[in-house]
């Protein structure tokens, strides 16, 4: 820890307290302000925690002025362009690359991992024919943990790494099942010889009754995808599963609590939401129009898919993932798709206009996200599911982090209360 520090003066007491400044390997140092409310009696201020380090972590670092993304250091183009998901899932939940046999290990336990309990099949068909998938998705991770109740002690490092690779290796089976829910389709059980992706998008798509050839694009371009979603620092659905695990709950419980957090269309849901807005675009002669409205401040249409909050600069994920997705269009023939077109020509545009550059609203990860899933046939409501997948890795390597701190507390946010003051009961006749 660094020896600087930052004195803040209370001017009512007129005591002055010197508090340390951690400094970090990226990014901007932080106060430690544990002790704020001991000395001085007061907690800080801040909604949504824009300006609050609630932990350290050795994972993921974001730059969002520059662009930039690292996983354990390394660069998300490297990674997106030469790893695999599960060498980059390896990378994050342990902290280095893998070597070669270290790999194969790491692979051969996940793939030795897919299959769930039988009994979960009864699971899915308690759930209603028009259930949305997350809604699945988020009760099944939770159910997980009645099937190895006996087999989770957090406090052991064995019993967490077998947890993890559960979780990570049966996620696209309880993926795909609520995918064959959606349809009223047959399940169809994980193959061992198949990567991650190629897994994933077989059980989705094949049925009985023929043949299912995996498309190499395809299985690229997914498994890429899921690379972009793997880790994104302290987000949303990843605080909150550090939350939860913060009490000590299952790790399924909490990888749960992360589904469910990702639902929310202000997070996971931002994919679907940019082709619900292409549906009322209509088609691409109407482009003009949607632009002069998303540049009227007294209109409340927004341009989904377009800027971050974090990057105000051009998403790293997008420049990695628009090439792909031309790739696919390409390749599957689907540059002709009336949505698609429309989908390229808003791109065309909002990359040129004044308006959007000056403000930097360039397309983001959720824009060519959800042009590549609508050309792979997957419906709008199974984005968020995909992006669960993706995510995964992370949420595991964050909780796992956050269990191995030795400074690791039960989250316990305070607040300013502005409710009524301290008043008596009044009986009520007399009210």
């Amino acid at each position: 820890m660094s020896k600087k520090t930052v004195t803040i003066t209370d001017n009512v007491s007129g005591k002055s307290v010197d508090f340390p400044i951690r400094e970090g390997t990226h990014g901007p140092d932080v106060v430690d302000i544990k002790t704020l409310y001991g000395e001085l009696g007061y907690f800080t201020y801040d909604p949504g925690f824009t300006s609050t380090a609630s932990c350290r972590s050795d994972i993921t670092f974001i730059d969002g002025d520059k662009g930039v993304l690292l996983y354990r250091g390394y660069p998300i183009d490297q990674l997106a362009e030469q790893s695999s998901f599960l060498e980059v899932s390896y990378l994050l939940m342990n902290g280095e690359l893998p070597t070669k046999r270290e790999l194969e290990g790491f692979e051969d336990s996940i793939t030795r991992h897919t299959m769930v309990n039988e009994s979960i099949k009864d699971f899915f068909g308690g759930f209603h024919y028009d259930a949305h998938p997350m809604a699945m998705l988020t009760a099944v991770v939770g159910s997980l943990s009645a099937f190895y109740h006996d087999q989770i002690d957090i406090n052991d490092p064995e019993s967490r790494r077998l947890c993890a690779h559960r979780i990570l290796a049966k996620m696209p089976t309880i993926a795909a099942a609520a995918f064959k829910k959606i349809l009223g389709e047959p399940f169809v059980y994980p193959r061992n010889e198949l990567s991650y992706a190629g897994n994933l998008l077989r059980m989705m798509f094949a049925r009985p009754s023929e043949d299912y050839e995996i498309s190499p694009v395809a299985e690229k371009a997914l498994d890429q995808l899921l690379i972009l979603h793997a880790d994104h620092e302290q987000n949303a659905s990843t605080s909150t599963v550090r939350l939860a695990g913060s009490t000590g709950t299952n790790p399924f419980a909490a990888m749960a609590a992360g589904c469910a957090a990702l639902w929310g269309p202000a997070h996971g849901g931002a994919n679907e939401a940019v082709l619900n807005m292409l549906e009322e675009i209509g088609s691409a002669d109407n482009v003009p129009r949607f632009i002069d409205k998303a540049k009227d401040k007294n209109d409340p249409f927004r341009l989904m898919g377009f800027g971050h909050r974090v990057y105000k600069n051009y998403d790293p994920r997008a420049t990695i993932i628009r090439k792909t997705c031309h790739e696919v269009l390409d390749e599957l023939g689907m540059s002709d798709d009336p949505q698609l077109e429309l989908a390229m020509r808003l791109e065309e545009i909002a990359l040129k206009d004044d308006y959007f550059v000056e403000r930097k609203l360039y397309p983001n990860v959720d824009f060519y996200s959800g042009i590549i899933y609508r050309a792979l046939g997957i419906p709008t409501e199974f984005f968020t599911v995909l992006f669960a997948l993706g995510r995964t890795p992370g949420w595991i390597a964050q909780w796992e982090e956050m269990i191995s701190d030795p400074e690791q507390r039960i989250g316990r946010p305070r607040q300013s209360y502005t409710g009524a003051a301290k008043r008596d009961y009044v009986a009520v006749h007399k009210r």
